[in-house]
């Protein structure tokens, strides 16, 4: 395993993983279209020798088969995020997701690629009730979204027993961290709540805030990334993970703790009101993940735990946000 093809490797998460694996000394491939992801996250990359950007789309066949040629392992980061976003543009969310999905597979699959590790997502877990969430209990899918990696993981698992590829699907729960976009319509909640209570603004949150999420920092997820691309273990492969801490925070909890790291930087956060609206289309109201599975196969172990994650998250955009 030396020639890793991250997509949407400049985006938030694919471009921790770029850092993480450059810095091991891998052959790097990143493939974006910067729909979402941006230029600046890797623009520290552009000159580094074991590093190759190609700029291009994953509903383009083409491009899919001249990114996976000569590598050895493929982690399939590119998707449109984002709950309300598939809402609004159904179509676009399944072009992306699930055709851009295949096209990735097939693609890896006649370049012979050893490992295909691709980002899933916990929003699988649709309406089931059951908490914490175990990787083989799920309920129906609740947006578009969801759909639409509920219908990867069918892919992929079609593919591993039709072709014989090595896939592994990583569950995300509620990643956050490092370069995680602020900005824009459909920001996640923490870096958008950091950037509001940054300008003395009033975050909302959708609801009482009594919702509560598994918040994954994104340390954790490049470990399951890694040790996902690189185990030995037969029974590890072609099967699904959680990744996540396996604890919940409610999300006015999280509102309260990001209020009190900000306010070491500035006093005035900590008068800034934290107001409330209608609860949003699609949310899940509970979230958390049992990580049994990923210690037991994988030797998973969260290097961070929330409140540690968030604080680093939070000494990141202090130093880095343009407010």
């Amino acid at each position: 395993m030396k020639n890793v093809l991250i997509t949407g490797g400049a985006g938030f998460i694919g471009s921790n993983l770029c850092d993480h694996f450059i810095s091991k000394d891998y052959k790097v491939t990143c493939l974006d279209n910067f729909a979402t992801g941006h230029r600046h996250n890797i623009e520290h990359l552009l000159d580094h020798p074991n590093f190759r950007l190609l700029e291009g789309d994953i509903r383009d066949t083409e491009m899919c088969r001249t990114a996976c040629e000569g590598q050895d392992a493929v982690l399939h980061q590119a998707a449109l995020g984002s709950v309300p976003r598939s809402i609004n543009d159904p179509i676009t969310s399944n072009d992306v997701n699930v055709g851009g999905f295949l096209n990735m597979l097939v693609a890896a699959r006649d370049a012979k690629v050893e490992r295909f590790v691709y980002a899933a997502s916990s929003s699988t877990y649709g309406d089931s009730k059951s908490l914490p969430k175990v990787e083989e209990v799920i309920g129906k899918p609740l947006s578009p979204y969801a759909i639409t990696k509920y219908v990867n993981e069918l892919y992929a698992d079609v593919f591993a027993k039709t072709y014989g590829m090595e896939c592994i699907g990583l569950r995300y729960f509620n990643v956050f961290g490092r370069r995680q976009d602020p900005k824009g319509a459909y920001a996640a909640v923490i870096p958008k709540f950091v950037i509001q209570l940054m300008n003395l603004e009033s975050p909302t949150i959708n609801g009482e805030g009594d919702y509560s999420r598994d918040f994954t920092y994104i340390d954790n997820v490049i470990q399951m990334n890694e040790l996902a691309m690189l185990t030995d273990n037969p029974e590890a492969v072609n099967t699904v993970y959680n990744t996540a801490v396996g604890d919940r925070t409610t999300i006015k909890d999280m509102a309260q703790l990001l209020k009190e790291y900000l306010s070491a930087y500035d006093a005035e956060i900590n008068e800034v009101e934290i107001l409330h609206g209608p609860v949003r289309a699609g949310d899940v109201p509970h979230s958390k993940a049992s990580i049994d599975k990923a210690k037991t196969l994988l030797g998973y172990k969260p290097s961070h735990q929330f409140a540690a994650g968030l604080k680093e998250a939070v000494d990141w955009y202090w130093k880095h946000l343009e407010r």
